[in-house]
């Protein structure tokens, strides 16, 4: 029987047969080739098993779990921003600096106080805009205040520098002891660039004598954008001490007296006019210098009955044709 199994194992092995002592030495390889396995999986385990008993708590770690992507990113901008002071402290550069805008401070412009001049009434005709000189273009924004005569009608001229006139516009105004606000459009053409003119505001009483008149030079424009300027002063001019509203002449002598704050050196005209629009006396003054100055004068006058006259005080344009201003109050004429 062993002799049977003895040949039966010679087979193994492509027809190998190792003798009894190389079997007992590939055994004791064998042997200790699993001790090795399993002394290293040991040592495996022990390295894996914890160092502290199950009842402590584990050694902490640095980080939370899943937290190291944030740690890196916050490292990583870190270390740009180190490196960006570093490259500006280095390298400084001439990058602007955080300089305001320059802002538009507004410059103070001429202001308009209504300043009326003493002893004197305000005025009939007050031209609030355009101011004295301003540059306007087409249609001129004629702004007054005016205390319409009896016939409540009131024209509006603009003259050109030659004395042609370029516009025109009368108007309806109704009667007002205080005046009546008035806002106007008066277009115009020219043929020049710019051109000197003169915006004159007239009333008339029922006789159709003119009852006040007050103007404005202002430059027109062709093209371009309005410059106004401050209104003028809001008195009259001129303030007529005597006679009063009530008082009454006689005798073919009209006695004036009063003060005047002419525009020009042109002379001031002093006039009677009857009902009919004829003259009933005059006196020329000559003017010799443009500050306030007073007057008193005579005026002969000649009449067959009581007459109601209207006496006016006017004084003409001195650059171009025509009137600049007329004030006028009515006085009973006796013979």
């Amino acid at each position: 029987m062993t002799e049977v199994r003895r040949k039966s194992s010679d087979k193994i092995g492509n027809g190998f047969c190792p003798d009894k002592n190389m079997r007992r030495t590939f055994h004791l390889i064998h042997m200790k080739l699993r001790l090795f396995i399993i002394v290293a999986l040991l040592g495996l385990l022990a390295g894996c098993s914890p160092l502290v008993p199950a009842t402590q708590n584990p050694i902490p770690t640095p980080y939370p779990p899943g937290y190291l992507p944030t740690v890196i990113a916050l490292t990583v901008d870190a270390a740009n921003v180190a490196a960006t002071q570093a490259a500006i402290t280095i390298f400084p550069t001439g990058s602007p600096t955080n300089i305001p805008e320059p802002t538009l401070t507004p410059t103070p412009k001429a202001t308009f106080t209504a300043t009326t001049i003493p002893g004197h009434e305000p005025a009939s005709i007050q031209i609030l805009s355009p101011g004295p000189m301003s540059k306007v273009v087409s249609p001129i924004i004629l702004k007054m205040n005016i205390v319409s005569g009896e016939s409540q009608k009131t024209q509006i001229d603009l003259y050109a520098e030659d004395g042609s006139l370029l516009s025109r516009i009368v108007k309806k105004v109704p009667l007002s002891g205080d005046g009546v606000f008035q806002q106007i459009k008066i277009p115009f053409e020219i043929r020049a660039a710019a051109e000197v003119a003169r915006i004159t505001i007239s009333t008339t009483d029922k006789s159709g004598r003119t009852q006040a008149l007050n103007s404005v030079r202002v430059l027109l424009l062709s093209s371009g954008g309005n410059e106004i300027t401050p209104p003028g002063n809001p008195s009259e001019p001129v303030g007529v001490f005597s006679p009063t509203l009530k008082d009454s002449a006689s005798g073919g002598v009209l006695n004036v007296r009063g003060d005047v704050w002419p525009f020009n050196l042109n002379p001031v005209f002093f006039e009677l006019i009857g009902p009919d629009g004829k003259s009933l006396g005059l006196r020329i003054l000559t003017i010799d210098q443009l500050n306030p100055q007073l007057f008193q004068t005579t005026i002969p006058y000649k009449v067959s009955g009581p007459t109601l006259a209207r006496l006016t005080i006017r004084q003409d344009d001195d650059r171009m044709n025509g009137l600049f201003y007329v004030y006028s109050q009515e006085i009973m004429l006796n013979p």
